[in-house]
């Protein structure tokens, strides 16, 4: 019988670790901390709470979290048709929900703002309901929703599979109709995961950049977002209100990643 670890060198292990993640995370992030140290604490706040700033926290957020409670819904339709049935095509639709891990963001940008311009294959059609899909907080939130949607799908279907039909048919056969089945059966099964994914839909729509700036048109206090507003700052040289912009969403994007530890411990805890 082996006693101790079963895989020795912990210590040489775990210092490459921390050497690594110190030359690629830690050193960058501090590299943004002592840039905006220059700031005094009245400047800094003055700069993260301006109008602008606000605005752009407005539309990044709430865009994201809109674009990821309908990914919730919508993902998990889809996972639950790719899971439960069999239909010409389905690898197909299965590979296409992936194809916004691998496209560049600002090719999607680009196809989105050329389909629903005024002159587009689908704008023709919304701009004379007065659906303006380009240049708008609507444009942002399309963009936002095309490359969170395999978040929440890739975080269900594990799921689903796993679960089976068993506890569907054994409700049914007491009695259940098929919403009592999944609103009291499936669904507690499927929260954990669900959750999970709309957590994780929500962070990678408060980061991205590519797709937006081409279909916002970046016009602050409307279209702007809280990553184009630190370009913005940063190509009229103003590093300072750069740092303190981005220290923010830093500060986000560790409390999301927080949520998402915690929602993916209690998904572990009920399998």
């Amino acid at each position: 019988m082996i006693k101790g670890r079963a895989l020795p060198g912990f210590k040489l292990t775990m210092g490459a670790t921390l050497a690594w993640l110190g030359l690629i995370v830690l050193l960058p992030l501090s590299s943004l901390f002592f840039t905006a140290h220059s700031l005094s604490g009245p400047e800094f706040w003055r700069i993260v709470s301006s109008p602008r700033a606000t605005a752009a926290y407005r539309l990044t957020f709430g865009a994201s979290l809109l674009a990821a409670l309908i990914n919730g819904g919508v993902g998990l339709l889809i996972a639950w048709v790719l899971v439960r049935y069999k239909f010409p095509g389905k690898n197909l639709v299965n590979g296409l929900i992936d194809i916004p891990f691998a496209l560049p963001t600002a090719v999607a940008g680009l196809t989105y703002s050329s389909l629903y311009s005024d002159h587009g294959w689908l704008g023709r059609f919304l701009a004379p309901l007065g659906i303006k899909a380009v240049y708008s907080p609507l444009a942002v939130l399309i963009v936002l929703i095309f490359i969170s949607l395999p978040f929440v799908v890739r975080s269900i279907q594990p799921v689903l599979e796993d679960l089976g039909t068993e506890p569907e048919e054994a409700a049914q056969s007491l009695g259940a109709s098929r919403w009592q089945t999944f609103r009291w059966v499936i669904l507690p099964a499927l929260l954990p995961a669900l959750l999970t994914g709309i957590a994780l839909a929500f962070a990678r729509a408060v980061g991205e950049y590519g797709s937006v700036v081409f279909v916002s048109g970046n016009i602050p206090f409307r279209t702007e977002i809280a990553s184009i507003l630190v370009v913005n700052q940063l190509q009229e040289f103003e590093f300072g209100r750069a740092a303190a912009i981005a220290i923010v969403l830093l500060f986000a994007s560790f409390a999301i990643n927080g949520l998402i530890n915690l929602l993916s411990r209690w998904s572990r805890r009920h399998e």
